[in-house]
This record gives structure tokens, sequence and C-alpha cells, in this order.
């Protein structure tokens, strides 16, 4: 039998409705942020993750799906979303806008990594991306917009941690002090850091292996080598956030995984017991330079992107229903197989109409078509016989209360747009 691949799964029933649920608010609350939708290919140039997510990532060095296409082209399944967006504002000439632009996509993307829970090789994707102001109020406005998904969703216990990284000036002189501080104690790091001290020392900061340990717990805090510029547009942060009532911590070790970012950095938590070392749901920052790495105009940036199966497992852990209330309208059946032309009909006109409607496609008997309405959930039942199609009234049940009405043909639709409203 031909299954699925390792680290990925099938999306449906209870899962679907979780996941379109999670859509539908997300574009609402990016309507009301005034953020426009994005999608990007699945696949793109691998050039542009190596250039743009950076080489001396744990993303392209051990996770990226590559491939060579039939016209010999090196290709790569996306591992993340900004890269994309980047392109796509560049390729298109979007810069030339006064902005900013206000991006938001939802979609698929692909690691080879040891799936576990709420990791897996493919897997959905939201995020946002910012592009035409170094303004800090923007690196709020983007916290803001996680931090106020989580309430609307009911979640508890969200804590934000930020730190800043400083800008290009103060990334170099941090780089030279953990460069001088690293250096003696090499041999006692692991394989992967060894490999991250002269590509991206500021990587090791944010190793799985290393992170406890007292090296790294007493390595150089980047608030010593902040220049003036820098001080001041992380306490501009810290002051919009104080505004919008959003509580953070300040985490000096934070510095993301991915190369591009400068100045702000944040990761949203969740204390939920169960989830031990995966309690980061959403997780961002600031990129002033990474439109010019990938080819365009010098274009700052920010933004973040949160994982939706991580998101699903913890609203599940805190035991948050968001399925929406979108059970069916209608269930039709014909008691005679010469009557399901009109049922056909009907059905098809009370969808025209708004109504969630489904007939009966297996001929069956009049109790199993109640059955079958009852796994539906149908609030209402049509029942059409030879009466019904001759006398053109229409015979209709609450599958709830059981109660009967007969109304004719011409009144149905104002018959169930008022009774469904009053359900």
């Amino acid at each position: 039998m031909i299954q699925k691949p390792k680290g990925t799964y099938d999306i449906y029933g209870e899962k679907g409705k979780q996941i379109l649920f999670l859509r539908k608010l997300i574009r609402a609350l990016m309507d009301k942020y005034n953020y426009k939708y994005f999608q990007t290919p699945i696949f793109e140039s691998s050039e542009l993750f190596h250039r743009g997510v950076g080489e001396t990532t744990d993303i392209v060095s051990k996770e990226t799906y590559d491939f060579k296409d039939r016209g010999d082209r090196n290709l790569t399944l996306r591992p993340e979303g900004t890269a994309g967006l980047v392109r796509s504002f560049i390729e298109n000439k979007l810069y030339v806008d006064a902005g900013p632009l206000k991006a938001w996509y939802f979609g698929s993307m692909f690691r080879y990594e040891r799936p576990q829970s709420g990791r897996n090789r493919e897997f959905t994707q939201f995020g946002v991306e910012a592009f035409g102001s170094n303004d800090p109020m923007l690196d709020a406005e983007v916290i803001s917009i996680v931090v106020n998904l989580f309430k609307m969703l009911g979640l508890k216990g969200i804590k934000v941690n930020i730190n800043t990284l400083g800008d290009t000036e103060s990334r170099i002189a941090y780089r030279e002090a953990l460069l001088d501080y690293f250096k003696p104690h090499l041999d006692e790091l692991c394989d992967d850091c060894k490999a991250r001290y002269s590509k991206n020392p500021l990587r090791i900061l944010d190793c799985k292996v290393d992170g406890k340990s007292d090296i790294l717990k007493n390595a150089p805090k980047i608030e010593e080598y902040l220049n003036d510029s820098s001080k001041e547009h992380f306490a501009k942060v810290k002051e919009y956030l104080d505004v919008m009532g959003i509580d953070y911590v300040c985490d000096s070790n934070l510095v993301r995984g991915l190369d591009y970012y400068t100045h702000t950095v944040f990761e949203v938590t969740s204390e939920i017991e169960s989830f031990g070392s995966q309690n980061v749901l959403g997780a961002g920052g600031r990129y002033d330079n990474l439109v010019e790495t990938v080819g365009g105009p010098s274009t700052p940036g920010v933004g973040f992107a949160v994982g939706i199966e991580r998101l699903l497992l913890a609203l599940e852990a805190e035991q948050i229903d968001i399925t929406d209330d979108e059970n069916l309208d209608i269930y039709a059946f014909a008691m005679d197989k010469e009557e399901k032309t009109y049922v056909l009909s009907l059905v098809n006109n009370l969808r025209l109409n708004g109504f969630n409607v489904d007939m009966d496609f297996k001929d069956r008997n009049i109790k199993n078509n109640f059955k079958h309405a009852d796994k539906l959930e149908a609030k209402f039942v049509i029942i059409i016989g030879k009466d019904e199609v001759s006398n053109k009234i229409i015979t209709i049940k609450n599958n709830n209360t059981k109660e009967e009405f007969k109304v004719k043909l011409e009144n149905i639709v104002e018959f169930f747009d008022e009774k469904l409203s009053e359900e």
C-alpha cells in the first residue's frame, strides 16, 4: 500500500475545520491591520534561500529539499516564507510605492528534519512581512499581531521574549567580541558550533546542544556592544509595547536561527506544561539588510511566522475548541428515483441563495435518510414525493424538534431565512 511520506500528514475532518477556521480568523485580523494577502511559489531558485535565509543556518545547511528540474535548474521547496516574499517585492518592483508594504501569507513549508509533535517535514505557516519603514513602532505593531491573535483564540500564559541584535555596526563589534571569547573554548563546543564559529558566531548562542553550558551563559552580552542608535531603537520598541499593554521579557541570549535579523528579535511562547521545549508558537524580527542581500534596493523590513500545527496543539492542550458552527443547514431526499431530478433542482436553487445543502446520492430508504441527516447534523430535512412535486408544496422537518412544515415552493427561501436565523 502506498503511504504518505514520513513527516507529512493528511488534513480532513475536524482538523480541516480547525485550519479553515484559523485561516478565516487570521484573514479578518489582517484586514483590521491593513495587511494584504500574498501567495508565492512553493518552490523557488535554491540561490534565493542560500542568499536570503543564510548559508550558516541549520535550515539551509541541513534541512532544505533541493532538486534539479528537467531544465537542470537548482530549485528548493520553500523552507520559510520571508525569502519568497522578498523576492516578490523586488521582482514586482513593489518598492516604488511610498509604503510601507504590509503583507501576510498562509501556506505549506518544507524542512527535512526529524519529525516530532508539532514539527513535521511539511508544515503550515502564517506570517507577516512589512517592508519600507525602519520605525520601531512597526516592530511593536508586528509583535502585537501575534499577541492579539493568541488572545482572540483564548490562549493563556502567553509570554513575549525580546532582544536586539543592533545595527550592522553593533553586530560587527559583537561578532568580534564573540570570536575572542569562544576561541579558547572551541574544543568544548559541539561540531555545529565549531562550524558556526568562523561563519556566524552569533548562531552559537542559539545552540540546542550547548545552550545550557556555562560557556554560553558567560558569553558577552549584545547590550554591551550596541551603539546609541541601536539602543534608541530598542528602547522605543519597548516603549511602544508598554503603550499597548503588552508584557515582555528581555532575553539577551535570544538571537533566532536565521542569519538575516537585525535590531529587534522576538519569540512568543506559551506556558503549557505538556509542551516542554517546543513552547515557541510564533517568532520573528527586523531584517533591514535582507532585501539588499537578495538583490533589491536598500529597504528595511520586519516580520514573523507562526507554526499552525504547533498552534493547534497548544489550543488542544488548553482545551480550546475553535471549530465553526457551520453544520449543514438542509438535507434533502426523494421518496422515489423519479423525484431525484426535482430534488437536484431544488437543492441547487437553495445553494444559490446561500444555504448549506446536501442531498441523498445513494437511494436510501426513509429511515436511512433520516439517520444520514443525523450523521451530517443537518438542521432541517426536506422530503420530496409525488405530492410535493405535483402540488409544489414542500415537506420540511426540523431535525431537532421533529416539527413538520408544509411550505409553498415559492416561499421556501423566505422560510429558511427566518427559521435558520432563529437557530
